[in-house]
């Protein structure tokens, strides 16, 4: 695997014999001249402090995974890809493996890890490369070199942690690497246990967290999307509750648990983030050009309309409808007024009307058919409602968006709204929408802290662990009904053990993390892949009686498969060949 590293990043910083100026490039490599040399180069203030913004450069917006508009929701059954011959398919057919990977990021994190090495490494020789743009309030004590430039070897330590933590949570273990390596050092080694990668990835979130500002608020406006220490509280809260569960943690031992949920608890503990009042904008970049208080790290704002290009229904100017909800996710949403799952006799659930009365997250996430207008996501002015309020969207048979209708129209019924914003317009005047891919937000915070204390310490720590899913419940405009645990006949009563909370708990995270890559993992890490991801997914065909009544007939949409080898991905064969010590993954 260092061999590869060194193939992949040789002329990375072997930079001794320099360049000119304009010749700097965006993965911090030089090429040809030799007016600057590596000394030089960190004693520019500019040069520097964009190598740390290139580490950043490393970071994926993940609204487009496959390169035509895929999710990495539809490797998983929240949703169907539109196109039968999309090379997101593989994660579902069986067909996944060395010599035919998916989602295959490993030369891009060690990319990612070798330049934050280097700039820790290197920073501290640049007596120049701090700049008083950090901390608005401008304290002189805040200012001074060491503390300007300890925040900035923070950021390259979180973004260090984070990018192992993409190589943990996919191949199970990496080859840990903590120094800028060269051509003379030992290449081909074996990987690191997990254990040893989840300790490593925790002493780097330390590390970061020792260095940087608390929260976004600590940035000035300019800076608010650099890495914080409640950034790096969340990752090392998510890799513990990662370490925690059954895939990593077969004998259940509960200290773990435990230890994941204090993670959580830290951050909560520090009340810089809160639930921000609209689900639907959370991802939009908002009135005062910064993110809002729920985001925790994200990327940058990029301003496009290629989110919904790819997944807005067909009849939308040309859209490609990409990511089709299946049935399995739109029966996830409770009942509205009753907080109960539909398939409780007693939830109010109507198979004639099976989309009235819902979770509003089922709404502001699903587009599904519709006789009138589908309720608006927002009443900020900020965001002009115009591409979902002007035409209903027709998923029936024979519909304008329908199945079948063409080879990208959904294949389950449904389209995916989550993301997508209602100004965005590509057709004539383009209109793009900035927005961002959030990693971490502070509903998953609190989702963490209920599953890892519900596991830890069960029915004793009830109260608090409801307390936090319902704090999630309790959005603005979602306001579902707080789980309970007395009064069996009424709103969103659950059996007071452990084993009903989980699936309560479960269920929450699978509609409030919906589409956002969190259930393609969760069922992985629960371990089981084989039963819910091996076998079909279905969708619903509606059929009109009338102009406003419908028949509902769910079906088979494709079948699918999982094995145990598919918890893990494959290790590609061409990063065999250059480190033959890596060792591929079981069953591959």
């Amino acid at each position: 695997m260092k061999k590869n590293i060194c193939y992949i990043f040789l002329a990375v910083m072997l930079i001794s014999q320099g360049c000119e100026k304009d010749s700097f490039l965006q993965d911090g490599s030089f090429s040809g001249g030799n007016d600057v040399t590596e000394a030089q180069l960190w004693a520019n203030p500019d040069y520097a402090r964009n190598f740390l913004n290139n580490v950043y450069a490393s970071l994926q917006e993940r609204y487009n995974v496959d390169g035509d508009g895929g999710i990495l929701a539809s490797g998983s059954d929240e949703a169907v890809n539109s196109n039968p011959n999309g090379g997101i398919t593989i994660l579902n057919n069986g067909t996944w493996g060395p010599v035919r990977t998916f989602d295959d990021v490993y030369s891009n994190m060690y990319a990612g890890i070798r330049k934050a090495n280097t700039f820790i490494e290197k920073a501290p020789t640049s007596p120049f490369i701090v700049l008083d743009e950090l901390l608005p309030a401008n304290v002189a004590a805040n200012q001074t070199y060491e503390l300007q430039l300890a925040r900035l070897v923070g950021q390259a330590y979180f973004l260090k942690a984070f990018f192992e933590f993409e190589l943990l949570k996919r191949y199970g273990s990496f080859v840990i690497v903590n120094k800028t390596l060269t051509v003379n050092d030992e290449l081909d080694v074996p990987r690191n246990t997990f254990d040893e990668c989840v300790a490593q990835i925790s002493k780097d979130c330390e590390d970061a967290i020792s260095r940087l500002p608390l929260s976004p608020s600590e940035w000035n406006a300019a800076n608010r999307g650099r890495a914080t220490g409640t950034a790096a509280m969340a990752l090392k809260a998510r890799l513990l509750l990662y370490a925690a569960s059954p895939q990593y943690n077969p004998t259940n031992d509960v200290t773990k648990w435990q230890a994941a949920a204090d993670a959580a608890k830290r951050i909560m503990d520090t009340g810089k983030h809160g639930i921000y009042t609209s689900y639907p904008n959370i991802w939009l970049w908002n009135t005062a050009g910064a993110f809002n208080t729920e985001v925790i790290f994200a990327t940058s704002a990029t301003a496009t309309v290629a989110i919904e290009q790819n997944n807005a229904p067909v009849s939308y100017d040309a859209a490609n409808g990409r990511t089709n909800p299946t049935q399995e996710m739109v029966d996830a949403y409770e009942m509205k007024t009753t907080g109960k799952p539909i398939t409780d006799g007693t939830s109010g659930y109507s198979a004639n009307a099976p989309y009235v009365g819902r979770d509003p997250r089922f709404g502001f996430s699903v587009l599904y058919n519709s006789p009138s207008i589908q309720p608006a996501v927002s009443t900020n002015p900020l965001y002009v409602l115009t591409l979902f309020k002007t035409k209903p969207v027709e998923t029936f048979v024979g519909g304008k968006d329908g199945l079948g209708l063409n080879v990208n129209a959904t294949k389950t019924g449904y389209y995916m709204r989550k993301f997508l914003s209602e100004s965005a317009s590509w057709a004539g005047t383009t209109t793009t929408i900035r927005r961002p891919w959030i990693y971490f937000r502070y509903a998953e915070v609190l989702l963490n802290y209920a599953e890892a204390l519900n596991e830890a310490q069960g029915t004793a720590a009830m109260t608090q662990v409801l307390a936090a899913v319902n704090l999630v419940r309790a959005r603005s405009g979602v306001a579902m009904p707080a789980l309970q645990t007395t009064n069996p006949t009424g709103n969103g009563y659950v059996a007071p053990n452990q084993i009903e909370i989980r699936k309560r708990i479960r269920n929450e995270r699978r509609v409030e993390l919906a589409f956002e890559e969190h259930r393609f993992f969760d069922v992985r890490r629960w371990k089981e892949g084989e039963t819910t991801f091996n076998g079909p997914v279905s969708g619903m065909r509606i059929v009109p009686t009338s102009a406003t009544t419908f028949t509902y007939t769910r079906f088979t949409v494709e079948n699918r498969s999982f094995v145990a080898r598919n918890y893990l991905y494959p290790i590609s064969q061409n990063e065999l060949n250059r480190a033959t010590k890596l060792g591929q993954n079981t069953g591959y």
